[in-house]
């Protein structure tokens, strides 16, 4: 029939589902320029072939069907460019957004390929650390609902600019407590920030400060919170050895748990403190 698509043909010729051009039809969007009353078949012309490819157009950039059916009503230039920029600037978001995510993607393959090629488990060394920006929340930690209460109370006061991830969180050890043997009260928890979270920052954040540049004496050790003491005495016995003199407290950071491996022997924690000769 000349000038007239049934809605298979329109699918056909313009690579978009039956299923869609009846959607656009409730919707109001895109309507076929006659329905037969007998059977409900839907026909389209030729002349609005043009229309539904700046249907097509509009939605592939990604322009909401909304703001798109809007555009057809109004049929206006100025609309229509300010449609255009205004998505515009969502794809720059959208697209810094993706390059955060990236990053943070190659700081994670990074640490956990480095972690996966370590030689030296177990074994205290001593290695110079740059400043890093953490998120730190300080109060005591005494048990293991105490220490996920933590979390969520970190994770409240990062979500904005920073992901609660493992290997990023960390707990510190004062040396009193240590001295005390009280290797499960905790003095404070912490979130490391990456370096494309730090300009996400907005306004001065008051829980916002730094781990400073220098020294630390460092151990890689099997296993988690339950068998750090072990490795906090094995670490402080190497710096007596070495006549280092501690500068803060311990810093004990999960990397691998059971979230990562069902292997336990591949489990992987760190100790960190600060030292001077």
């Amino acid at each position: 029939m000349e000038n007239k698509f049934s809605i298979g043909q329109m699918s056909k010729l313009h690579n978009v589902s039956v299923k869609t051009l009846r959607y656009y039809d409730e919707i109001d969007l895109f309507n076929p320029i006659q329905v037969d009353p007998e059977n409900g078949y839907r026909y389209y012309s030729i002349e609005q072939f043009k229309l539904l490819d700046i249907i097509n157009y509009l939605k592939m950039l990604g322009v909401p069907l909304k703001e798109i059916k809007k555009q057809i009503s109004n049929r206006d230039i100025d609309d229509f460019l300010q449609t255009l920029c205004n998505h515009k600037e969502i794809m720059e978001n959208k697209i810094k957004e993706l390059e955060i995510s990236k990053k943070k993607l190659e700081a994670r393959i990074k640490e956990f390929e480095e972690a996966k090629n370590l030689t030296n488990i177990g074994s205290p060394y001593v290695k110079t650390i740059d400043e890093r920006t953490i998120i730190q929340i300080r109060e005591k930690i005494r048990s293991f609902y105490d220490l996920e209460l933590s979390v969520r109370k970190l994770k409240k006061q990062s979500y904005q600019f920073a992901s609660i991830f493992i290997g990023k969180v960390g707990f510190t050890l004062s040396e009193d407590h240590f001295k005390r043997k009280s290797f499960f009260d905790y003095s404070s928890i912490f979130l490391i920030l990456e370096e494309v979270e730090k300009g996400q920052i907005y306004g001065a954040h008051h829980m916002v400060t730094t781990l400073p540049k220098g020294d630390y004496a460092c151990i890689y050790f099997r296993g988690g919170h339950l068998t750090a003491p072990t490795y906090v005495q094995l670490l402080h016995d190497y710096i007596q050895q070495k006549n280092y003199q501690i500068k803060g407290d311990f810093i004990i950071r999960t990397i691998f748990d059971q979230f990562i491996t069902k292997n336990e022997e591949e489990y992987l924690s760190e100790i960190q403190v600060q030292i001077e000769a």
